[in-house]
């Protein structure tokens, strides 16, 4: 056990305890929290808090690492995100506003090296609107902390072999707030024999004794008492002498020169001792070792309080009772025995109510007073007012009489204002949230949801917030087609989590399709239950499980089922929230279904658009790729041809404005015009000029762009011709690559008239040339011209045996991007033989 303190998970606690109260110290927050990661990396876990407790703030304990949380954007990032007050927290993070309604501000940072991140650490601090937030030196503190503790953690993990990561059943360390002690505590060892005290700063302290200066003589010690308690003090020498104790002596203590007892003040300290391990017998050597305990100003204050009328209690941060006085406990009528240790709202049916817990919740998350007026059964109204501190809350209650009949809902008021009085802070009713983790969940999942387009997105939102929130280690999506169950989605530990539920009729007698047809969701809580209610029903390597019809629209869609290793006892709270998410669920997959049939059919009609296969010639070779944007129905006009010639190629790159139907439709018509004035022979001038009256005839209200090239192999040349569009690549065969510098026209169909000028271009044999659209070099807020340059200089030093793999080498980023605005054509032709594309 000793070794467990100090080394392994005990150690690791002491670096997160000393972390976080080093940064909520160094920024001058109230509250400070650091997150590991889970073993699964999709979470982030709870592993240390400081001063307010992480139920005040939500109830997190676990957070999915896509959540629009900032202690998880500060984790996926790896930057910090600072939020100086409520309104910016609203611009950033609506939905963490709308479950926090609270004036505060945060700061997040990741906490690791620089190789990996493990977690992130988050302080929190009052901030009324308008408030500037954390300083850049703080911010840069809280950084360095943050960024030690990494190091400290990546240093215990190599020597001792422990994971850095936490799981779901992790419990969180805490550090107290800093706080002033009510108590102090003086320690002392005196020696019987000798006549001689040896004792620390506080014992000296609490004597008025310089710590420097004392000699240790008992006689210098009883100058400092109250003569009548001279005799009191021998008597506790005598005892310890005897009996090997000192049981709580009172003595009074000088608080102040005087010229004697009259003249003097006094304050009261217990002495508590007991002798060291020895023989009675053995005086020599006697020692008695104890202290001196001053709690004269916490006594005092409880008397005072004590004598109040008025009802004054002490709320620790999470909420429970820590003191009532006795006037109190009269006017709540309820026993101080039933009401310390116990939420208010919990042990009070007449306080129950949501609204009272959020008045208390946003004192503590603001650091605000703030004030209420309940009734107490029959007619009795109690004003409340509520002053917090990073240690909790000072309650008072006071009777405001018998209001009107009209007031008899309950009223939570808005926070007391400097000088107004509970009684006087009376509001109109207002509806508080719900119970914030529930609306937590809901949001966040909506939110998410609201974000998902096609089934796939919406199963793999589901997971990611699902699984986080409710400790879960298996989800599995079962869609109801043709009277049977068929897997959508599966994510998890276990590979074969529900595979006896593929192909079952909705009519068998299985948890999974009757949770379906019944509309009822079913929770199971452990292997036994299965058994008992559905025998032979396998178990696998799951302990519960949650079964969630998905309904929308009166038709069953199918069932999303939550697996958790362990046995797991599903609340009222765990079950209402998930029976509300499922509406949310099933909502967004029937959306998700029709999407998913309509992306179908604009992709077979993008795909039969664009030219199924490019012709092969003698001396060149080309490939294109295609890729939509990533919102809408993801068809545009972007589009690319190889045209063969009777004395060599044209190709040509356009780009119609606008993501629908009709513009694919006006992409078409533009490509099958520029291959027919390509056919008749027309100058590459001309036919881009044709295509331009084209447009203008066929009056889409569309504009386009693009870019025609006729290569003329045996001349080792080439003409081009721009409308409107970004400038073609050339790589040359030493693999330098240039923009080409060609004369440009306007876009198609602004004039029917406009002109469109040739330029003469070099072609030498084993040269790359490469065809676009904006949406490859486009990004938004950055000149476009930076666009193109970056993808000349990829164009020039990326390493590819083969065209095909040079084009998707350009394209590595534009896949990877979660989000793409436009569509993307892409043409690359090589002129001449070459063995291999590579750069010098």
């Amino acid at each position: 056990m000793t070794g467990a303190i100090v080394t392994g998970a005990g150690e690791r606690e002491d670096l997160l305890t000393a972390a976080v109260a080093r940064a909520v110290e160094a920024s001058g927050a109230y509250s400070g929290s650091i997150f590991l990661r889970s073993r699964d990396r999709r979470s982030i876990v709870l592993a240390a808090t400081c001063g307010m407790p992480p139920s005040q703030l939500g109830g997190w304990h676990l957070i999915a690492v896509g959540s629009p949380i900032p202690v998880a954007a500060a984790y996926s990032s790896g930057r910090t995100v600072h939020l100086s007050d409520g309104d910016e927290t609203m611009r950033r993070y609506p939905q963490l506003a709308v479950a926090l309604p609270y004036a505060f501000g945060s700061c997040s940072v990741p906490v690791g090296t620089d190789k990996e991140t493990f977690g992130a650490l988050a302080v929190v601090w009052s901030a009324p609107n308008g408030s500037p937030g954390l300083s850049k030196a703080r911010r840069r503190q809280v950084r360095t902390i943050a960024a030690r503790l990494g190091a400290s953690l990546a240093e215990l993990r190599d020597r001792t072999g422990d994971p850095v990561e936490c799981d779901g059943k992790t419990t969180p360390v805490e550090a107290p707030a800093v706080t002033a002690p009510a108590v102090r505590v003086g320690i002392f060892d005196w020696d019987l024999a000798a006549g001689t005290l040896a004792a620390d700063d506080e014992f000296c302290s609490i004597f008025g004794l310089d710590p420097s200066a004392f000699d240790g003589r008992i006689d210098t010690l009883t100058r400092r008492l109250h003569p009548g308690d001279l005799a009191a003090f021998r008597a506790a020498a005598r005892e310890a002498t005897s009996r090997g104790r000192v049981a709580a002596q009172r003595l009074r203590i000088r608080d102040s020169g005087g010229g004697g007892p009259g003249g003097e003040t006094y304050r009261v300290a217990e002495l508590w001792g007991r002798r060291t391990p020895g023989p009675p017998e053995d005086r020599e050597s006697a020692h008695v070792i104890g202290a001196v305990v001053d709690a004269q100003v916490g006594t005092a204050a409880v008397a005072a309080v004590e004598r109040l009328r008025d009802g004054l209690f002490s709320l620790a941060p999470d909420g429970r009772v820590t003191y009532a006085n006795p006037s109190l406990v009269s006017l709540l009528g309820i026993g101080v025995e039933d009401l310390l240790g116990q939420s208010l709202w919990d042990v009070l049916p007449w306080l129950s109510d949501p609204a009272f817990e959020f008045r208390h919740r946003s004192a503590m998350v603001s650091q605000q007073p703030a004030s209420f007026l309940a009734r107490r059964p029959p007619d009795q109204w109690i004003a409340f007012s509520l002053h917090p501190d990073a240690n909790g809350v000072t309650g008072r209650a006071v009777p405001v009489g018998r209001l009107p009949a009209a007031a008899t809902a309950p009223a939570a008021a808005a926070p007391a204002a400097a000088g107004e009085t509970a009684a006087s802070a009376i509001a109109p009713a207002v509806t508080a949230p719900a119970r914030l983790g529930v609306m937590y969940h809901v949001l966040q999942l909506g939110s998410a949801l609201t974000e998902a387009v096609t089934v796939r997105e919406v199963c793999t939102a589901v997971a990611e917030q699902l699984l986080p929130a409710f400790g879960g280690q298996e989800l599995a999506v079962f869609a109801a087609r043709e009277g049977k169950m068929h897997l959508l989605f599966r994510t998890g530990r276990h590979k074969g989590f529900l595979d006896w539920l593929e192909g079952e009729r909705l009519q068998a007698h299985l948890p999974g399709t009757e949770a379906l047809t019944s509309g009822v969701p079913l929770f199971i809580e452990s292997e036994q239950d299965l058994a008992q209610i559905y025998p032979g029903v396998p178990a696998g390597e799951a302990g519960s499980w949650a079964y969630l019809p998905l309904i929308a629209s009166s038709r069953p869609l199918g069932t999303c089922v939550l697996g958790f290793d362990e046995p797991h006892r599903f609340g009222t709270t765990d079950r209402s929230v998930l029976t509300a998410l499922a509406g949310l669920i099933a909502q967004a997959l029937e959306r998700a279904r029709l999407y998913d049939a309509e992306f179908a059919l604009a992709r077979g009609l993008q795909q039969a658009l664009l030219p199924h296969s490019l012709p092969e010639l003698p001396g060149l070779s080309s490939t294109a790729r295609y890729l939509p944007g990533t919102s809408g129905m993801e068809i545009g006009g972007d589009w690319y041809d190889v045209i063969p010639t009777g004395d060599g190629v044209s190709l040509v790159v356009g780009d119609v404005e606008g993501h629908s139907v009709s513009a694919a439709a006006t992409m078409a018509q533009l490509r099958s015009a520029v291959r027919a004035f390509t056919a008749v022979g027309h100058t590459p001038g001309d036919v881009v000029a044709g295509a331009n009256r084209t447009l203008i005839d066929l009056d889409p209200g569309l504009l386009a762009s693009c870019c025609y090239v006729r290569l003329e192999p045996g001349r080792h040349r080439a003409y081009a011709v721009r409308a409107g569009h970004p400038p073609p690549l050339l790589r040359r065969p030493d693999g330098t690559a240039d923009v080409l510098d060609l004369e440009v026209g306007p876009l198609l169909g602004v004039d029917r008239v406009s002109g469109y000028p040739e330029t003469l271009i070099s072609l030498p044999p084993g040269s790359v040339l490469a065809l676009y659209t904006d949406g490859l070099v486009e990004e938004r807020g950055a000149d476009i011209d930076l666009g193109v340059d970056r993808l000349r200089a990829s164009l020039a030093h990326a390493r590819a045996d083969t065209l095909d793999e040079l084009a998707d080498r350009l394209l590595v980023g534009a896949r990877r991007s979660s989000y793409r605005a436009d569509d993307i054509a892409l043409l690359l032709t090589e002129y001449g033989a070459v063995t291999a594309l590579v750069s010098p």
